[in-house]
């Protein structure tokens, strides 16, 4: 799936998206077309090129190179249909030209610039002398395009008989000198015309490297930002495996929020092995942050970014699918069950012949709790016997299921000082991992509901109801 489709479908790898901080309109549309990767060596290819990138950032000594390079970047301009008309072998147009000419003039500054910084390796722009000097025959020097006198040794004169009669000083008959004018500048424009289509039948062997040119350009574009996102986020390179080993996992949109609002944001450690783990925890545990943080790590690594972790194993996957409610559109017609069964139904077949990391949060949640343990037991026993990685959230007890399980610790009334209360109460829950090797869910909502100072009557019945 290209990228510009998975963001419509994840919010947090959005976020990560969305922040990257592109210079040129090529190089966003090298990342929207990125597609998601399942090959280990053009992964690790691109995580090298990141860390070469990476200490450049760091060093004020190219502070000013990297300046020069993101300007350059911001004048780069997405001529692709000018381009494809060139491999048509179609006449271009004067403006066509200019950008050619632009595109060659950027591109022998940027190979300057990235030289310096010892990148040519990294981002292999090719020479376009050729073509620059073709549409610079004056030896100018500068990126701007002109019908020069040199293209046509009848230009010259007629340009001095044109300015003539169009002086103010020009005498005599003045129809006479209008109807001369008018004949003049036809012919001045058929020899305008016959010489960029001279020039245009000339590029036409040079299409594949402009094309390259440009595309090698939005690529540096988009390692440039990536590289930038890394270094200000504090990413990690992933390391790839078998499992998931994940150590201070955060969800990359919350954490940024937290961090600029001066709050307490908790990173995770999990571990899983292939099949399935079921993972409980009081409401407001984090569980769900859990599942979309994870998803978006595993994300991040197969399009080629850092992972939002201190350090990170992640295995390849054929795909990341998430069954998480207010992600979703209920199907139309359907009640919230009916869609989210048949989501999950459509993903669990697609898991017996694909390697997915599949992140469902409560299922059969809506349904009564009798007929919603058995669909969480069968959905459980089914996923592990699967080669990919399936992570469930639960409430259910008494699954029977043997498999992995991880509980969040939940809430700890000793991690702050301040009162509880609604506003306080997530200061108040640790949301580390820890295995679970029992079969029953956490029970917490009474505990909290009373700290919360919720209706004593109601909380006293609830308690003799247990």
């Amino acid at each position: 799936m290209y990228l510009r489709d998975r963001i419509k479908q994840d919010a947090a790898f959005q976020y990560v998206v969305q922040s990257l901080e592109l210079m040129s309109p090529v190089g966003q549309r090298r990342l929207m077309s990125q597609a998601f990767c399942r090959d280990a060596d053009a992964l690790q290819h691109e995580w090298d090129n990141l860390e070469r990138v990476l200490p450049l950032l760091r060093d004020t000594a190219h502070a000013q190179t990297l300046v020069d390079l993101r300007h350059q970047l911001m004048c780069l301009h997405d001529i692709q249909g000018t381009l494809a008309q060139l491999r048509e072998h179609q006449t271009l147009t004067e403006v066509d030209l200019y950008e050619l000419k632009h595109l060659a003039y950027l591109t022998h500054v940027m190979r300057r610039d990235i030289s310096q910084m010892g990148l040519e390796t990294v981002v292999d722009l090719p020479k376009l002398g050729d073509v620059f000097a073709l549409l610079d025959p004056d030896n100018t020097g500068i990126d701007n395009f002109y019908i020069y006198d040199s293209y046509d040794p009848a230009l010259a004169p007629m340009r001095k008989e044109l300015r003539r009669l169009q002086s103010d000083d020009n005498t005599g008959d003045d129809a006479e000198r209008q109807q001369a004018l008018c004949d003049l500048l036809d012919r001045h424009d058929a020899i305008q015309q016959q010489v960029i289509a001279r020039l245009s039948a000339q590029l036409t062997t040079h299409a594949a490297t402009l094309q390259e040119a440009l595309e090698t350009a939005g690529y540096c574009d988009l390692l440039l930002a990536k590289a930038q996102q890394a270094a200000d986020w504090q990413l990690c390179r992933p390391q790839l495996g078998d499992h998931v080993a994940l150590r201070g996992l955060v969800h990359p949109q919350l954490f940024q929020q937290h961090q600029s609002q001066g709050l307490r944001y908790q990173p995770v450690d999990i571990a899983l092995r292939s099949g399935v783990c079921l993972i409980t925890g009081a409401n407001m545990a984090g569980k769900t942050v859990l599942l979309k943080a994870l998803g978006c790590a595993q994300l991040m690594a197969q399009y080629g970014l850092f992972v939002a972790a201190e350090t990170a194993t992640l295995p390849l996957v054929d795909d990341v699918v998430s069954c998480i409610g207010d992600d979703q559109d209920a199907l139309q017609g359907l009640s919230s069950f009916a869609a989210e069964i048949l989501r999950i139904s459509t993903n669990l077949q697609r898991s017996r012949s694909e390697r997915l990391l599949l992140l469902i949060d409560e299922p059969a949640r809506t349904t009564n709790p009798v007929e919603g343990c058995a669909i969480v037991r069968s959905l459980a026993t089914l996923l592990n016997g699967q080669a990919g990685f399936a992570l469930v959230t639960t409430h259910y007890s008494g699954l029977g299921v043997d498999c992995q399980r991880l509980r969040v610790r939940g809430f700890d009334e000793t991690l702050s000082q301040q009162p509880i209360n609604a506003q306080s109460i997530n200061q108040f829950i640790d949301y580390s991992l820890v295995e679970d090797h029992s079969d029953t869910a956490p029970h917490e909502a009474l505990r909290i509901a009373e700290l919360l100072g919720c209706d004593t009557e109601l909380i006293q019945k609830a308690k003799a109801s247990l």
